[in-house]
């Protein structure tokens, strides 16, 4: 057995864990602190989160190596005994639907203690949950993503969820961890808070489409941009984010301004409003979506187009960066067409190897 942070470090892998909340009874209208949860979810398994999180050739090459070696990865990468949460449940009974979800993910190791956001919670009867020790210092693969799975799972488990209501918020470094989450888990959060952090999802920034049918699932999430105005920098990436999402079609998009503010969270009020932005009626326009998408699907099949003519002239060095860029690029929406083209290069340079060398 591996231990699963040596090979999903190696691979850049956001691994996810789930579970449900142990450790503490059942509070309403108070805030729990240092809650320990007990309880683990098949969505939390190592090569299921690679499955979500990584473009295709490279969980390929995971399963192909774990295979050569007859070797397996742990089935999970936390020790939930040695985990802890902060617990925001609104007063008063639970709502007859159930209550929204929003997970935290801060860029601070410390606890986080939500009691500016109260009355934005309790407003919008929605549960709070964020891991400790989960900070910009720990390792986004093997900690960030997990607790914050972790964090939906256990809550999801003790308290009725309202399953349409089930969000993440993560604030700079956070937000990013916040929007790995997203991409690969749209089929449980619905929607995302990314304040003042965002990356595009184009590969360029560790950022990799998921397969295609979460994919289309993460085509119908909101995602609310908020940054502090005086915030320049993270203004300019929340730009490079928005055109970036906009390009792969992903066309529910919300941009809060967030006026004299620097780089900081929401205070109370911001959050009251953009959790209104968030649970708004929103409507899917269907014909520009599709027109989008096979725009795409254009853009895919030329590029292996080209990628499958260097393979038959033999350029296999001009190939393989092809299919890695289309790899990189677009991620699982492209899986069936790179994995043909794999298996054809890695058929071709056996070939090659083969053949006797020319005579001179």
């Amino acid at each position: 057995m591996i231990r699963a942070a040596v090979w999903l470090v190696a691979a850049g892998l956001a691994v996810g864990l789930a579970g449900g909340l142990g450790g503490c009874a059942t509070s309403y209208g108070m805030a729990e602190h240092d809650v320990v949860f007990s309880r683990y979810s098949p969505l939390s398994r190592n090569l299921e989160v690679a499955r979500r999180a990584l473009p295709p050739l490279t969980y390929r090459r995971i399963v192909q190596t774990l295979a050569a070696r007859h070797e397996q990865l742990s089935e999970q990468a936390i020790d939930l005994a040695h985990e802890k949460y902060d617990v925001y449940v609104p007063p008063g009974p639970p709502p007859p639907e159930g209550y929204g979800l929003i997970v935290f993910i801060a860029p601070w190791g410390e606890p986080t203690r939500p009691q500016i956001w109260r009355a934005a919670l309790d407003r919008h009867r929605m549960i709070f949950v964020a891991a400790q020790r989960s900070g910009n210092g720990e390792n986004i693969l093997d900690r960030r993503v997990p607790l914050a799975l972790l964090g939906y799972a256990n809550v999801h488990a003790r308290y009725p969820i309202n399953d349409q209501r089930v969000y993440l918020w993560g604030f700079s470094g956070g937000s990013r961890t916040a929007e790995i989450v997203e991409l690969a888990y749209p089929d449980i959060f619905r929607g995302v808070v990314l304040n003042a952090g965002a990356d595009p999802i184009d590969g360029r920034e560790g950022m990799y489409k998921p397969p295609a049918e979460l994919f289309r699932a993460f085509q119908r999430a909101r995602l609310v941009y908020i940054t502090g105005e005086q915030d320049a920098d993270n203004l300019r990436q929340d730009d490079v984010s928005q055109a970036s999402m906009r390009e792969a079609c992903v066309l529910d998009i919300q941009s809060e301004p967030a006026r004299g503010l620097g780089h900081q969270t929401l205070d109370g009020v911001l959050l009251d409003r953009v959790l209104d932005t968030l649970e708004a009626p929103r409507a899917v326009d269907e014909a520009r979506l599709a027109a989008c998408n096979a725009q795409v699907e254009r853009e895919i099949a030329a590029r292996v187009e080209q990628a499958a003519a260097a393979i038959d002239r033999g350029d296999l060095e001009a190939a393989r960066k092809q299919i890695l860029a289309i790899d990189a690029r677009f991620g699982g929406v492209a899986a069936d067409a790179l994995l043909q083209l794999d298996d054809r290069l890695a058929g071709q340079a056996q070939g090659a190897q083969r053949r006797p060398p020319a005579i001179p």
